[in-house]
């Protein structure tokens, strides 16, 4: 189990001096050996700085995790959101070195110009603009030299933090190991630029066609696949400017700039919304750097290294919670709850619909303007939590892109209203569910699926007679909580059977007493009494702990 941390013993020395300035208590015990007790998260701030001085792979998790609100709470989503890697860019004569090593061709046969400071620097990867030799300006992206191999010995490492703190009750009840490779495969999959240009393709694709919006006025970059490799992204240039630092220009609008805003603010909400319900598959990194406006007025979706995916069923279980939370329904959203959930096993079913309608009391008489869908999904997942279900964790990322999406709409166009932007969508979004892109097709299905029924219903009826009245018919019953009442009855048993104790020596004594007096039997009695008042007063200490 501590093999991985052997091997990073020198990145555990540094991990374990930045952790002790920055003063994490359980963590700081658990590296040195100590006795760690229950896990407990540092502050926001101190995590996020954590972050910042362990160097960009942990700043790259930092961000991972912040993508996560099914495992984090909302103050810690905010500031680990705001984690930028501030580190500075690679020298041109590295990053030229393994540009002519992946490309395997003199750069001057693939480019006729290419800029050699970098436009921007992160913590895997620096952009740089070039021009093809056909004239055509891309953007490469080329991966930091020995990242990869910074990334395998932090993610090593990372494992076997987990594995010490998966011996906890804690870590077994959160799976913290499975978060962790969870986290590694994640990082090692942004080591691989050819999936990044497969979700750039597949999103270009699914976005190129649609009734909810004009596709003309949505680009995603083209990928340049004959010179895209596991460390080298070639991609459409694209000239614009981050959507909240745009000069609108009213192109599209005669000159109407407010026209033009709030139709881009229409734009992205139904993109998105297509991203979400229709396709199932959707760009989950949509910050304000990554939304352009482009100088012929057009929008842009850039770095599609995020994404994640919701199947049918998934996607038909948001759209009605979507409806019971305007609605303000507690038991359906408790319902839809326990059906998207992993594995659930709530405390108590009637204290998950309290939750439920404590949380949505606060939304009673205020308009839906008012109201943010991404944070009440985030208290849906908090509700979760506490209650010990678990999520699949695309519905973390589909909550943060959703706060993204919201939060950069409404800084855009303040007059935002999310359930306005979609009520259009619901009948034609409710259609598709009800009968697929094919009706014939669905229908020809269900018309099988009954068939099939109505010819399996009477054999079936038949075999449930023949059970009741051979008397062989077997019920399967599951009594939730039942461990819980046999360990409390035990406990009531136990005490029961030390009262009865301390009882028998106080009688026992009160015998001996009556007797004859020597020192012997004096010694006896004294011994009874103590014993008695010893127990008796464990007792009481043990029912005075326990709270009932």
């Amino acid at each position: 189990m501590l093999s991985n941390l052997a091997l990073t013993s020198s990145r555990q020395a540094e991990i374990v001096e930045v952790v002790f300035r920055n003063g994490w208590d359980y963590m700081r015990r658990l590296l040195t050996g100590g006795k760690a007790g229950e896990p407990a998260l540092p502050p926001p701030r101190v995590l996020r700085n954590i972050f910042v001085d362990l160097g960009p792979v942990y700043v790259k998790l930092g961000q991972l995790l912040s993508t996560r609100p099914d495992l984090l709470p909302p103050a810690y989503i905010s500031t680990l959101s705001t984690l930028q890697a501030e580190v500075p860019a690679m020298p041109w004569t590295a990053i030229e070195s393994l540009l002519r090593e992946e490309l395997q061709f003199p750069l001057e046969e693939i480019f006729a110009e290419f800029e050699t400071q970098c436009v921007a620097a992160g913590s895997i990867a620096q952009t740089y603009r070039a021009v093809l030799r056909t004239g055509q300006p891309v953007a490469v992206k080329v991966q930091r030299p020995g990242i990869d191999h910074t990334v395998e010995r932090d993610i090593a490492l990372l494992k076997g933090l987990a594995e010490l703190v998966a011996l906890t009750d804690f870590g077994q009840d959160y799976d913290i190991v499975g978060i962790a490779e969870e986290f590694g495969a994640a990082l090692r999959e942004e080591l691989d630029f050819r999936k990044e240009a497969r979700h750039t393709d597949d999103l270009r694709q699914n976005l190129s066609e649609s009734r909810w919006y004009d596709a003309k006025q949505v680009v995603i970059p083209e990928v340049y696949w004959e010179y895209t490799t596991p460390k080298i992204l070639v991609l459409e240039w694209l000239d614009g400017k981050p959507i909240l630092s745009a000069t609108l220009q009213g192109i599209n609008h005669n000159g109407n700039v407010e026209a033009e805003r709030q139709a881009i603010t229409t734009l992205l909400c139904r993109v998105f919304f297509k991203q979400f319900y229709i396709d199932g598959f959707f760009h989950a990194d949509p910050h304000p750097g990554n939304i352009f406006y482009l100088n012929d007025g057009r929008v842009a979706l850039l770095d599609c290294g995020m994404v994640s995916r919701l199947d049918p069923r998934t996607q038909q279980n948001l759209t009605e919670l979507l409806l019971a939370i305007v609605d303000l329904d507690s038991q359906r959203c408790t319902q839809l709850t326990l059906r998207m959930a992993e594995s659930a096993q709530p405390r108590s079913l009637a204290q998950l619909e309290n939750d439920y309608a404590k949380m949505l009391r606060k939304y009673y008489n205020r308009s839906l303007s008012e109201i943010k869908f991404s944070e009440v999904f985030y208290e849906i997942l908090q509700l979760a939590r506490d209650n010990r279900i678990k999520l699949p964790s695309n519905l973390g990322l589909y909550s943060k892109t959703l706060a993204n999406l919201e939060g950069v709409a409404r800084s855009f166009d303040p007059q935002l209203n999310l359930l306005d932007q979609i009520r259009p969508l619901m009948m034609d979004l409710f259609q598709r569910q009800l009968f697929g892109d094919n009706p014939l097709q669905t229908a020809m299905r269900t018309a099988l699926d009954i068939k099939s029924l109505s010819l399996q219903s009477p054999r079936q009826f038949e075999l449930l007679l023949d059970r009741i009245t051979s008397e062989t018919l077997k019920w399967n019953l599951t009594l939730r909580d039942l461990e819980l009442l046999r360990h409390s009855l035990d406990d009531s048993a136990n005490r029961l059977s030390f009262s009865i104790v301390v009882a028998a020596l106080i009688v026992g004594a009160a015998i001996v007493t009556t007797g004859a007096q020597t020192s012997q039997m004096t010694v006896l009695t004294n011994a009874l009494f103590g014993g008695a008042s010893i127990l008796g007063l464990w007792l009481i200490v043990s029912i005075l702990r326990s709270r009932r």
